[in-house]
């Protein structure tokens, strides 16, 4: 299960033309916007990505102001993992859980996850919170995620698996995120 102290929040690749052809981009962008604020709620460390911004361009808003003050790294691999900044910034949080969502499904966040799987650390892929330009690619990615090991739950799971407790004096807050 997820731990709080024990995890950070991956945003892989929402930028440019690519995030607004998203399936389901309305419940794609919703889900982010979420793990987002309850990451900045429950202080849990963010990394984020970019896959060649100079081409593709910047973290698309309102993402990139929520994001403001996060490390955004740049990267030409597919997987996160491939990004030596990317890695070293990972290790320097010693956290052994990470939570992926971000685009796309079945490119850059299965890679990661994989990557991440090899190197031990439990990877959360945030399903709701993931695209792909076609349901079936999104579908099969997380499939073969979870078949490699990775967890692959909804949004509402993460937020309250994060918070554990309701008497924790930030559960409405929390509410406020879902509703």
């Amino acid at each position: 299960m997820l731990q709080r102290n024990e995890a950070v929040l991956v945003f892989i690749d929402v930028q440019g033309r690519l995030a607004a052809i998203m399936h389901d981009k309305e419940t794609l962008d919703a889900n982010l916007a979420r793990m987002i604020e309850c990451a900045k709620l429950l202080e849990l460390p963010i990394l984020g990505t970019e896959q060649i911004p100079e081409k593709m361009g910047d973290t698309n808003e309102p993402f990139k102001s929520l994001l403001a003050g996060v490390p955004m790294i740049g990267k030409s691999t597919f997987s996160c993992c491939g990004e030596p900044e990317f890695l070293e910034a990972l290790q320097a949080l010693g956290k052994r859980q990470v939570i992926l969502v971000g685009i796309e499904a079945h490119i850059c966040v299965y890679q990661t996850a994989i990557d991440l799987l090899e190197d031990g650390i439990e990877v959360f892929v945030i399903a709701d919170a993931v695209s792909s330009r076609t349901p079936a690619n999104k579908s099969l990615a997380l499939q073969a995620m979870r078949a490699a090991g990775a967890q692959a739950i909804p949004t509402e799971t993460a937020l309250f698996a994060l918070l554990r407790d309701a008497a924790d004096p930030r559960f409405k807050a929390l509410l406020k995120l879902i509703k």
